[in-house]
């Protein structure tokens, strides 16, 4: 070795430090920590989403070096793609036709979609039903119960409702369930001059929008945490959907803004 290094015009000690491998640049190590908090704060962002949310963060990155740094730290996201249907439609009640395929709304309080999930506790299930207006992907109707009994729905319906004040024309869209199709919900609906729309049979992507917000909920939320009761579960349940989802997390159709300041940004 001393005699290639003296042949080459090296210096030893010179080449032997070559041969370590360099630490990361300050910058590049700053870039990385505020990743992995990010992908620890929120499971499910992938790649675009971090990378949407270090430059909120005033660090000068681009997606395909996050893509990169992810990669190299392991931390790449793996979904599942199945949709669970737990829909029960096996009812005689009247069913309405699918409006919302044919919708792209232009600004708020033109569709909404609702939707219903299970939630397991350490010694119960229980289930929330969501109300979500697909311009803004803001959850603006939400119920907790330990039954899936109309009122539930209703009251998730309720709130948005007194929350939004919709205008007549406005489309709602849900499954066939026998929750959404009940005489109590669709009276609701059409008192306030709200136009009904239900998915085909058997098919939940025709109610895309809340399968997504379903899926991230469970990502983000039901999966990471063990409820002690049902008590426990409202609490953290209504932090996440009222400060985390509407208020904090980046949605891509947004330009990755959250759903509050993006209905901010059209008043």
């Amino acid at each position: 070795m001393t005699a290639l290094c003296a042949m080459t015009g090296l210096n030893r000690a010179g080449f032997y430090r070559s041969r370590l491998p360099r630490q990361g640049m300050p910058v590049e190590m700053a870039v990385r920590d505020e990743m992995q908090k990010i992908a620890l704060a929120s499971p499910s962002y992938g790649y675009r989403r971090i990378a949407a949310e270090l430059q909120r963060r005033n660090f000068d990155v681009n997606h395909k070096r996050v893509l990169r740094l992810m990669r190299e730290d392991n931390l790449l996201c793996v979904r599942r793609r199945a949709f669970v249907i737990t829909t029960d439609s096996r009812h005689a009640l009247p069913l309405y036709p699918n409006l919302a395929r044919d919708i792209e709304p232009t600004g708020v309080n033109q569709l909404w979609v609702a939707d219903i999930t299970y939630i397991r506790l350490r010694e119960e299930f229980v289930y929330l039903s969501v109300v979500l207006d697909v311009y803004s992907r803001r959850v603006i109707g939400w119920a907790l119960g330990r039954t899936l009994a109309g009122e539930l729905t209703i009251s998730a319906l309720r709130m948005a409702l007194a929350s939004r004040r919709p205008s007549a024309g406005l489309v709602h869209h849900s499954d066939r369930g026998v929750q959404y199709a009940s005489h109590d919900y669709t009276a609701l609906l059409q008192d306030h001059e709200v136009i009904i729309s239900m998915s085909r049979k058997g098919n939940p992507y025709d109610n895309a929008a809340c399968e997504s917000f379903m899926k991230t909920l469970k990502y983000d939320e039901v999966h990471r945490n063990e409820y002690r009761d049902f008590d426990d579960a409202l609490a953290s349940i209504s932090q996440f959907l009222e400060v985390v989802y509407n208020q904090q997390r980046l949605h891509s159709a947004l330009g990755y803004r959250p759903p509050a300041e993006f209905e901010k940004g059209l008043q």
